[in-house]
């Protein structure tokens, strides 16, 4: 894209280096395009993106987007199938919501221009002459079917979905006047007004790599779309920027986290090297098959009746149990029964990456195993992206609708990041005229607490609260020198959390291993001399002592994260959807969605920024003791 163009658009006061504009939009991704190209055009929208425009989990996604489109499915059927995958956890009024207006989403998508491919031109259906707009008409759209859905519903762009679609969006959003695009813009905290108790959320603190500078952002309105939290781990599908530093800025705001112990693991991504290339779930839905490299034997036949087509969760535990009985590191995926033209149309982009790597799909089995792919949890937000904080909205992955549940149906997300960001830019405007209409009316009143009253918060159904024990003990041992660390020390722990993450927070876990990732944390905050990830404490310095700060306040971000992850599993005493307690493999009798309260909050109740778990080193190993509420 152009970046300069971009550029040239915003509104900066060079002198204090401030940006004003209507809307920001932290991530470029397909909740922060959808979003950003629904709004009204008389609306100035920014778009922040971390690293380049490209560099998201949208632009990799293979699969597709769920939908009810076919004649003979129903929105109910889909609903019904998301209810199943996700393990009683789903919030049932959200689900119903975000699913209903699949068509419309997918339609919306046919209007921005995305190629959606399409069925035989025998049996295609007429454009719709009253819209001249739509190139694509949902009905004609091919669609296929993938793991956990009852029939076909998953409209695709060949085996590159992800990247059409952002392709069309990036081109309407830099043709769009009222909306400016800035790459190599990380936003590092929200900025609130202190003197305001209800805390309206007016802009963020951002870092431009560009010109190496700190930028800060007004907003009459903040939307979250930040994306995930899957580089936490070693083997990911994420680009690196997804570190899950939106859901630590809202939580830091005053937003509620839910679920967070719920990753959902890809079954096949691509087991070569270090490679993070996705196998999509679609070539398991056009009839391909999982067999033990081994003995030959396909053995997901035995492990639940719809064989390679079970929800992720049950093929990712099942493809894991395989890898750890043969121990070569992969299982083997066969698609060379099918037709080798029909495999070269439809997965033009996986057949060609893996010929280049000496693989040829139509003859030889593909090496997979199971890689962190998604996060089910994050920011409690409603339907309409509404979130804890007022003025703060969210979308896409960064975000609990509880759509997911304890377990995301295939082809779900892209829909959601539609669904939500278009409904976002719905209530945006009625929420920017309230304000005008109080500021008018009653120009004396305390308008910050009717602007809060009159904010929807997301309410949450039968959950239990994830208890965070004192850091009183640990803050004693802690130090204000930051000049002792060095970029090894940086790397070092970095890789570290990866391979923590991977082996004890994987796809199963129990209490001893838990337990043990706790303390590894702490071990590291100590490392680091307790540097204080506090996001506001980063306001009054100069752009060098940032930059130079950057990494150790990134890293202080991931351990703080990781740390409740982790504390969420422990308390998860049951089996469920992605969660896997070796210890506790059944379900218990109430599913209950899993809340953190929101940082401050926690302060009050005598919870500091860091963290320390409560461990009894006992002869039976390490037990973690969840602290009372």
């Amino acid at each position: 894209m152009n970046e300069a163009w971009s550029a040239d658009k915003i509104r900066t006061n060079n002198a204090e280096n401030t940006v004003q504009t209507d809307i920001l939009i932290i991530g470029a991704g397909l909740a922060g395009l959808s979003t950003a190209l629904a709004l009204p055009k008389s609306l100035s929208v920014t778009v922040l993106s971390k690293s380049a425009i490209e560099v998201c989990s949208s632009h990799y996604a293979q699969g597709g987007i769920a939908a009810s489109l076919d004649k003979n499915d129903r929105v109910a059927d889909h609903i019904a199938d998301t209810l199943v995958a996700g393990a009683g956890l789903c919030e049932t009024d959200n689900t119903t919501n975000i699913l209903s207006a699949g068509q419309q989403a997918v339609q919306w998508l046919c209007e921005q221009g995305v190629p959606f491919t399409l069925i035989p031109q025998h049996e295609r259906q007429p454009y719709n002459n009253v819209n001249p707009l739509a190139a694509l008409q949902t009905s004609n759209l091919h669609l296929t079917k993938e793991g956990g859905h009852g029939c076909r519903r998953v409209a695709h762009a060949d085996d590159a979905t992800g990247r059409h679609i952002m392709e069309a969006l990036t081109l309407k959003a830099q043709a769009a006047s009222n909306i400016t695009i800035l790459p190599y813009h990380e936003a590092l905290s929200l900025l609130q007004n202190s003197a305001n108790p209800n805390k309206q959320c007016q802009g963020a603190l951002v870092f431009d790599y560009h010109n190496q500078r700190k930028l800060t952002f007004y907003s009459r309105a903040v939307v979250l779309a930040s994306g995930g939290l899957g580089q936490l781990f070693k083997r990911a599908s994420a680009p690196n920027v997804c570190v899950g530093d939106g859901v630590m800025m809202a939580w830091q705001a005053g937003c509620r986290l839910a679920n967070l112990e719920f990753i959902q693991f890809h079954p096949t991504g691509l087991a070569l090297d270090d490679s993070s290339f996705l196998i999509s779930e679609a070539l398991r839905g056009e009839g391909g098959r999982l067999y033990c490299p081994q003995t030959g034997k396909r053995f997901m036949l035995d492990v639940d009746k719809r064989a390679e087509l079970a929800p992720r969760d049950i093929v990712a535990r099942a493809i894991a149990e395989q890898i750890n009985k043969n121990r070569l590191g992969y299982v083997n995926l066969d698609v060379s029964h099918l037709p080798a033209e029909f495999l070269q149309e439809h997965f033009p982009q996986i057949y060609q990456t893996l010929l280049e790597l000496g693989i040829d799909i139509t003859t030889d089995p593909i090496p997979v195993a199971p890689t962190a792919h998604y996060s089910c949890g994050g920011v409690v937000t409603s339907a309409n992206g509404l979130t804890d904080v007022t003025g703060l909205y969210a979308a896409g992955e960064v975000a609990y609708t509880g759509l997911h549940g304890a377990n995301r149906l295939a082809s779900n997300s892209l829909l959601e990041c539609v669904v939500v960001g278009r409904n976002i830019a719905t209530d945006l405007p009625r929420y920017l005229a309230a304000i005008e209409t109080l500021e008018t009316t009653l120009p004396h009143a305390n308008l910050d607490k009717l602007i809060h009253d009159m904010w929807i918060a997301p309410t949450l159904k039968d959950s239990q609260r994830i208890t965070l024990p004192s850091s009183t003990e640990y803050e004693s041992n802690c130090h204000d020198n930051h000049n002792v660390h060095t970029d090894a020390d940086i790397t070092a722990i970095t890789a570290g959390l990866k391979a923590l993450m991977t082996s004890h927070m994987g796809i199963t876990r129990d209490a001893k291993q838990l337990a043990q990732a706790l303390v590894q944390i702490q071990q590291w905050q100590q490392q680091l001399n307790c540097y204080d990830s506090n996001q506001l404490s980063i306001y009054n310095k100069d752009n060098a002592t940032i930059l130079n700060e950057l990494p150790y306040f990134q890293l202080a971000r991931q351990l703080q994260l990781a740390t409740l992850i982790i504390q969420s599993a422990y308390q998860r005493h049951e089996s469920r959807g992605g969660h896997y307690r070796k210890d506790y493999p059944d379900l218990t009798t109430t599913p209950l969605t899993s809340v953190i309260e929101p940082l401050s909050k926690l302060k009050e109740g005598g919870i500091d920024w860091l963290i320390q778990p409560i461990i009894d080193d006992t002869e039976a190993g390490l037990v973690y003791t969840v602290a009372n509420a």
